[in-house]
C-alpha cells in the first residue's frame, strides 16, 4: 500500500501532466516527424530522418516549448478555469503556482541550451517563440480576434521551424527548384491554421461564462454569439481554398481522401454550429475539430506511403 505522501506525489505528477497537456505533446512531435518524412524530405530514407540528431533536438525543443506554454497559460488562466473547467482546474491546482513557474522557467532554459546543438539561429527562433507564447498568455489572449489569430499562429509556428531547418541547408539553386514543395507546405499550413483558428473561436463560445467573469474581450462577449458563428462560418468556407490547391493543383497522393472526408465533416459541423447553443454542445464541436486535426496528422502518411517502403528497400540493399 502506498502512503498518503506517495499518493499525493503521484497525484501531483498527474496534475503536472494535465497542466502541460502531456497527451498533446506526442501528437505534435509525431506531426513534425511525419511532415519531415512525407512532405519536406521524401527523397531521404525515413530511417535517416528519424536518426537525424539535429532534427530530434528541434522536435524536442518544439515539444518542450509548447509544454512550457501550456504551463504559463494555465498560470494566467487559473481563475477563469475555475469556472470553465472546474474538474480539470481542481486537478491542476494540486501543483502550486510557484512550482508551475519553476517548471516553466526550467523548461525554457533547457530549450535554449539544447537549441545550441543545432545552431544559434535555432536558439534565436525558440527564444522568440517562447517570448511570443508568454506575451500571448499574459496580454494578447484577452482581446477579440487578435488573440485567436495569435493562438493559431503559435500553433503552426513549430512546423515552420522544421521548414527552415531543411531549407537553410539547401543551396540556392535547390531552393529555387523546390518552390512547388514550398507551395504545398504553405497550403497545408494554411489549412491547419484555419482549423485551429476555428477551434479557438469555438473555445470562446464554450468558455463564455468564465471569459465574461474575468473581463476577457472575446468576439462572443463583445459582438454576440451570432456574430461569432458568422465569423466561424466564413473561416470554415475559407478552408476550401487551400484544399482546392492541395487536391487539384498539387500532388498529395491518397491524402485527398482525408480532405474529402474533412469537407463532409465540416458541412455537418456548420449545420450543428447554428443549431446548438449550450456549452456541452460547443464542447462536442470543439472535439470534432480536434479529431479532424489529429486525423490530419496520421493521414500525412497517405501522401506517399511508398516512402516508408523505399526506406526499407534501401536498407535491405546495403
Amino acid at each position: 500500500m502506498l502512503s498518503r505522501k506517495h499518493k499525493l506525489f503521484i497525484w501531483k505528477i498527474i496534475s503536472l501532466f494535465s497542466v502541460v497537456r502531456g497527451y498533446n505533446i506526442p501528437i505534435i512531435a509525431l506531426a513534425q516527424y511525419l511532415s519531415a518524412i512525407f512532405i519536406l524530405a521524401p527523397e531521404q530514407r525515413a530511417l535517416s530522418i528519424l536518426l537525424d540528431f539535429r532534427l530530434f533536438i528541434i522536435v524536442l525543443c518544439s515539444s518542450l516549448a509548447i509544454a512550457s506554454g501550456y504551463i504559463i497559460n494555465s498560470f494566467y488562466d487559473s481563475k477563469k478555469d475555475l469556472i470553465n473547467r472546474p474538474n480539470k482546474s481542481q486537478l491542476d491546482r494540486l501543483v502550486s503556482q510557484k512550482t508551475k513557474l519553476q517548471v516553466y522557467f526550467s523548461l525554457n532554459l533547457f530549450v535554449a541550451l539544447i537549441a545550441f546543438f543545432v545552431s544559434f539561429r535555432a536558439v534565436l527562433f525558440y527564444s522568440v517563440y517562447i517570448f511570443l507564447i508568454w506575451f500571448y498568455s499574459h496580454k494578447i489572449k484577452r482581446y477579440a480576434l487578435i488573440g485567436n489569430l495569435m493562438a493559431a499562429f503559435l500553433a503552426v509556428l513549430p512546423f515552420f521551424g522544421i521548414l527552415l531547418y531543411y531549407y537553410l541547408q539547401m543551396p540556392l539553386y535547390e531552393i529555387e527548384s523546390n518552390t512547388s514543395k514550398l507551395a504545398v507546405i504553405l497550403s497545408h499550413g494554411t489549412f491547419l491554421f484555419l482549423l485551429i483558428l476555428i477551434r479557438e473561436m469555438i473555445k470562446d463560445l464554450e468558455n463564455l461564462q468564465g471569459d465574461f467573469a474575468n473581463n476577457y474581450k472575446t468576439i462572443p462577449i463583445i459582438y454576440g454569439e451570432e456574430t461569432a458563428k458568422k465569423a466561424i462560418t466564413i473561416l470554415t468556407l475559407l478552408t476550401v481554398v487551400p484544399v482546392y490547391f492541395l487536391i487539384n493543383i498539387y500532388d498529395v497522393g491518397y491524402m485527398d481522401i482525408y480532405f474529402y472526408f474533412g469537407f463532409i465533416v465540416l458541412i455537418f459541423f456548420l449545420l450543428y454550429l447554428w443549431k446548438w447553443r449550450t456549452k456541452a454542445q460547443y464542447i462536442m464541436l470543439h472535439n470534432v475539430l480536434k479529431f479532424l486535426i489529429v486525423a490530419g496528422v496520421f493521414c500525412i502518411v497517405l501522401i506517399n506511403p511508398s516512402v516508408l517502403w523505399h526506406g526499407k528497400k534501401v536498407l535491405m540493399t546495403i
